[in-house]
């Protein structure tokens, strides 16, 4: 079944549209129309591709990096999730997502980052 999807990029403040199928991931269905978005790991673990999700549904059973809670909130990976309606998405700040996935248990941890730093000999 093909969807119609609106996304608002809001690093480059353009805006773009295209109709995709709901048996491909959003990600590869974007870059076959030439729309380039944010990606890394291209297996739902980071949050390069974060979306929040302004209207519609998403299949997001194959994510492993957004937290159900999130999900529930609006996020989304795109580059493992699929439409299962039209949608209406805005491109988010990758650090923010990771900040609220990953912020809260980091932030109970006793070890600061700076602890593991390895010095770096120039001889």
């Amino acid at each position: 079944m093909s969807y119609h999807i609106r996304i608002h990029d809001r690093q480059k403040d353009k805006v773009y549209e295209a109709d995709i199928e709901g048996d491909r991931y959003i990600l590869d269905s974007l870059e076959d129309q030439g729309i380039n978005l944010p990606f890394s790991c291209l297996n739902g673990a980071c949050t390069a591709c974060a979306m929040r999700v302004k209207a519609g549904k998403i299949d997001q059973h194959e994510v492993i990096g957004l937290s159900k809670s999130l999900q529930d909130e609006g996020y989304a990976l795109i580059c493992s999730s699929y439409a299962n309606s039209d949608l209406d998405l805005e491109t988010q700040d990758e650090d923010e997502v990771y900040r609220l996935q990953f912020g809260n248990f980091f932030a109970k941890r006793k070890r600061r980052w700076f602890q593991f730093a390895i010095p770096i000999d120039h001889d």
